[in-house]
């Protein structure tokens, strides 16, 4: 290997420097990462609340913990903090107008939308293709943002047929196309990942 020149070691501490990226470029890159939409909800002084999030991720099976990512000046994260539980909605393709909605400063973001309650009291949104109840485990700190683990309660059950969530990418959102999804040939080094299915397929 050879060793690197004075102009690699320039361009390696540049690229090491956080503080000289432009905003909008990482916005862009970070863009071409295509992520499903939950709204992630609860209930606080007795009134519905919920904000539509990206950051959501499965973390750990033994014990069953997720984490989504809330901005430090989120309302809706004050709410959920001051619960100590929370419900994340896996959004359908078909929910766009809700996505849109949970996403605005729209001070009733639950009028007219239908809702019941989860095993730990907070707001199920009709129409969602699954949910996940938990209660909040650990905070950390994440720059702008908490990066929030909760453990999970209960869960919705799984549908036999093939929903359509929905997806967002370069800032739109989009959906899959049924009959182009593809089985991922099954290894024994996929075990790690949360979302396997089957030995035939994983997510």
């Amino acid at each position: 290997m050879n060793a690197p020149t004075a102009g690699d070691a320039g361009a390696f501490e540049q690229s090491k420097g956080v503080a000289s990226l432009d905003p909008r470029t990482f916005r862009t890159v970070l863009g071409q990462f295509c992520t499903g939409v939950t709204i992630i909800t609860t209930v606080d002084d007795g009134a519905p609340v919920g904000f539509a999030c990206q950051s959501f991720a499965a973390l750990s099976l033994d014990p069953p913990l997720v984490l989504f990512c809330p901005t430090k000046q989120s309302r809706s994260w004050s709410a959920i903090e001051r619960s100590g539980r929370f419900c994340v909605n896996v959004l359908a393709e078909d929910q766009q107008d809700v996505c849109a909605r949970f996403g605005s400063r729209e001070p009733d973001k639950f009028a007219g939308v239908e809702w019941a309650s989860s095993p730990l009291g907070s707001p199920i949104l009709a129409g969602s293709l699954a949910h996940i109840d938990c209660t909040v485990e650990t905070v950390h700190d994440g720059g702008d943002h908490w990066v929030v683990f909760g453990r999970v309660a209960s869960l919705s059950e799984v549908h036999d047929e093939l929903e359509r969530p929905l997806l967002f990418y370069r800032g739109q959102y989009t959906g899959i196309e049924p009959e182009k999804t593809t089985p991922a040939p099954w290894r024994d080094d996929l075990e790690a990942f949360l979302t396997t299915v089957s030995e035939d397929t994983w997510l």
